[in-house]
Order: structure tokens, then sequence, then C-alpha cells
């Protein structure tokens, strides 16, 4: 060869190394970079052309897939009774991706998760289209009913959350108001009008805020639970009756100010039952400032505040403030000053009362199922803290029952069970000026002593005379109704 074609052939050669070096570097080191580009089209064409898995709630789907008349983009979703179960689903769109278990189980309901390998290979071995798997939530269908219901009938805002006790898992979780995830499924004019009337900017009632899970509130009264909890756990106080060192007036630590009560209740020297019962704010804000920022702090944290959750949807950390004086941890000893809780953290709170002093960690999805519907994978029950000890949890119990019985949650009542509860009514706005918000927090116990269900519900009512709101009036009607739910879906 003479030298002139050995030069030309060294070049081609350099020329085809060059080139299997940028293939490979594209396939195999770039690949996952090129595939979640946005501006790769082809990705998003895929995406859509087969139908999603479905949402279970109940052993029933709660979500579906159409095929769309125009665009490039096959199959687009629909939901069953969007603006009830968008809290739990989120959305999935053509125009604006996706959210909550829409977002978090894309892998599983697109088909595309490591875990459908099989599957997949199987489908294409047979000449079948791809096919997203399953996500089967923990949801009991009769009591996101009620607790969507229960706020739509009362109008404003607010939201509900239930647990089971014993496992965690999240039986509700409605938010209000709310949108149906239908209407911005596409990628046309329509949806992204609709898209554009659902944002803050332009509604103020921000439908598409979960409130259930990442909006926090001051807790108000409901707080005072956490509260008792600590003057147990720290021994404080040994028993439901026993009388507390609280004078009336009580004058906050380091201040000239009295903490009121609300009306003319008995509180001096009450009995932590006694002060549950009428909510006094001077025992529980007497017992925070006694026991210091650091104890209230560390119970707090053990009912789950400070922590972001996640279900796998994540939730919000709620809020107690470390580094106060005595007199601010007595106002967040009663849900006010910095204190704010999402109503996830407050059915915790609930929950793991209920539970002899146990607190599970809350979770919405039961089973992820391939699309012959194969088990995947399946949460098992986790435990997160032991909030009170077992005996400290029964007294607990028995002073949330007699606020149901006798005091401020009698509307939470339910025939054939023993109904626990807290109620609150939580100030808001430059000095108090803007309407307060309804809390209740309850568990219910059957006869067998087993405890199926804990709530928590939040009521924003900004159109409500001032003076009717209450937590027992609002929001343990609603309580009581999902509570009911799911007690009598399980007979």
């Amino acid at each position: 060869m003479n030298k002139p074609l050995r030069r030309i052939a060294i070049f081609c050669g350099l020329l085809v190394l060059a080139l299997l070096i940028r293939d490979n570097w594209l396939q195999y080191v770039q690949a996952d970079k090129l595939r979640a580009d946005p501006a790769n089209r082809r990705v998003t064409i895929e995406r859509y052309a087969n139908p999603r898995g479905d949402i279970i709630v109940d052993g029933d789907p709660i979500t579906g897939s159409v095929e769309t008349k125009h665009g490039d983009f096959k199959y687009k979703r629909t939901y069953e009774n969007g603006p009830m179960w968008a809290p739990v689903t989120g959305y999935s769109s053509q125009a604006f991706d996706g959210s909550f278990l829409e977002k978090v189980e894309d892998g599983i309901l697109t088909g595309n998760d490591d875990r459908l390998f099989f599957r997949k290979t199987l489908d294409m071995i047979t000449g079948k289209p791809q096919q997203g798997g399953n996500v089967v939530t923990t949801l009991n269908r009769a009591a996101q009913k009620a607790a969507f219901d229960g706020l739509k009938q009362r109008g404003g805002k607010g939201a509900v959350v239930a647990l089971e006790p014993s496992t965690g898992k999240i039986l509700a979780l409605a938010s209000y108001p709310s949108y149906d995830p239908s209407s911005i499924a596409g990628n046309t004019n329509d949806d992204a009008a609709a898209w554009k009337k659902l944002q803050k900017k332009y509604n103020p009632d921000d439908p598409m805020l979960n409130r259930a899970l990442r909006e926090t509130y001051p807790p108000g009264s409901t707080f005072k639970v956490v509260t008792a909890a600590a003057a147990l756990e720290n021994g404080k106080y040994t028993s439901a009756d026993q009388r507390t060192e609280t004078p009336l007036p009580w004058i906050m630590p380091g201040t000239a100010t009295q903490l009121k009560n609300e009306g003319n209740i008995p509180c001096e020297n009450a009995t932590m039952r006694v002060a549950l019962q009428y909510s006094c704010n001077t025992v529980f804000g007497k017992i925070g400032a006694d026991l210091g920022n650091d104890k209230m702090l560390e119970e707090a944290k053990k009912f789950g505040f400070g922590t972001e959750q996640f279900t796998p949807v994540r939730a919000t950390a709620s809020v107690f403030s470390d580094d106060m004086n005595a007199s601010q941890t007595a106002l967040s000893s009663i849900g006010q000053y910095n204190t704010a809780a999402t109503p996830l953290q407050m059915a915790m709170v609930a929950s793991a009362v209920a539970n002899d002093g146990k607190l599970m960690k809350p979770y919405m999805v039961d089973m992820l199922q391939s699309s012959n519907l194969d088990p995947i994978a399946k949460t098992e029950p986790e435990e997160l803290s032991r909030p009170l000890s077992s005996q400290n949890a029964q007294i607990l119990q028995d002073m949330m029952e007699t606020v149901v019985e006798k005091g401020t949650g009698t509307r939470a009542q339910i025939d054939g069970a023993t109904v626990g509860g807290k109620t609150g009514t939580a100030q808001h706005g430059v000095e108090n000026s803007e309407n307060p918000y309804a809390w209740f927090i309850s568990y219910a116990k059957l006869s067998d002593g087993s405890s199926p269900v804990a709530v928590a519900v939040v009521v924003e009512d900004e159109a409500a005379n001032r003076d009717d709101i209450s937590g027992g009036g609002l929001a343990a009607p609603i309580a009581r109704n999902v509570m009911k739910a799911v007690i009598d879906s399980k007979k």
C-alpha cells in the first residue's frame, strides 16, 4: 500500500472509531439524560402511546384512559369523581406532567418501572403493547365520600384525614375546594384555559392545594392532647383526676399578661380530665411553661412534628418551635404562637393515642401490581415512635372520651362505639382579626376494644358568623360521619 492510501485508511479508521465511541456515549452514558430531556418529544409520545395502569380503591379503579381525537398523544387520563379523589391521585397531564400518586408511581403506571422488566419482556415477545401496572391504595371509598361531602356541604375550605391506628393506613384524604384532574389531562387550548383557572394567581381559593398534606394551620386546642401527653410522660401528673396546680387568673411567666379561658369555665386547679373537657387554656398553658420548651419539643417530635412524612406523597413538616421563652412555650402548648400542623399530623396524634401510645407510619399505597395483577411490592406497617406508654395512652383515652361524652365534642358520638376526641378553635390573622379555624381530632373504639379509625378535620369558613365557629359545631359532625363510614364498612 502506498503512503497516501495508508494515510486515508488510517484516517477512515479513526473516523469509524470516533463514530463507535460517540454511538456508545449516546446510547449508554447519556441515555437517561436524553430520555428525560424535555425537548425529546419521542419520549413523551411513547409515554402516552398506551393506556396507563389504574389507581385502585376498594378493588375498583378510580382512574381510566381514553383515546384522544387530536394530536400525536394517543391516550389521556380520565378520573372517576375527580374532585373527590384529586388529593389522592393528583393529576396526569399531557401538557403539565403530574402530581401526587400519578407522579410518585408514574413508573408503575406507565409500565416503565424496572420492576416490570419481566412483564415488559414477555409482552414484547408476544407482541402485546406495553401495559402499565396498578397502584392499589389503602383508601376507604365510603370514608372518602363522607369526608368530601362533609367539607363540600360545609362550604369554605378545609381538609380531612382518617387513619387506621393499628397500621397507619390512610383511609380518607380529602381537601376542599378541589378540582377535576380530567379537565387538564389533555394538551389542548381547553386544557390550558382550565389550568390557568386553577392557579392561585387567578383563583384565590387555590383548589389545587392539598390542604390535608401541604397546608399547616395553628392547631388550637387540639394540641392540648400533645401537652397532656407531655405532662403524663414527664410525670408532672400521673392520672386524669389529679388536681393541677393552676391558679385563676394565671399570669404568663415574664409578662403581666393573663392567659384567659373562653367563658366562665371551671379551670382553677382543675384536673386534667376537666381541663380537657372544658378546654382550659390556663391549665395546659401552665403545663407547657412548667415543663419548658425542651420537654414540650421532645414530646411534639415523638408525635411527628418537625419531620416531613412520605405517604409516599410528601407531607409538609409540622412546627413546634425551639428556643422559646416560658410565655411563648405556654402559648405554643395550647396550639397558638408559632405552632402549626397539617391535618395529617393531627390525625397522627389521635391515632397514636388510640393505638395505646404506638404511632404507625401513615401510608396510602397498599400494593403495586403488574398489568396481570401479580404483586410487585407490598407496604408493610412500620412503627414510627412511641409518644406515650400504654398506661399513659389509656389515661389520655379516658380524658378524650369524657370530651365526647359530656364536653365540647358531644356531636361526634356514635351509637355502638366509644368515641374520644378534642375540639379546637384556632385564632389567626393580625390580632386574631380573621375567622378562626375549627378543628376536631378523634378516634372510635368498638366493643372488642379495637380502634379502626382516627380522624382529623379542619374547617376554614370565612363566611360563617364568628360567634358560631367552633370545632365541636363545624368539624365534629364531619369527623363523626367519617368514623361511622369506616365502622359500617367493616360490618
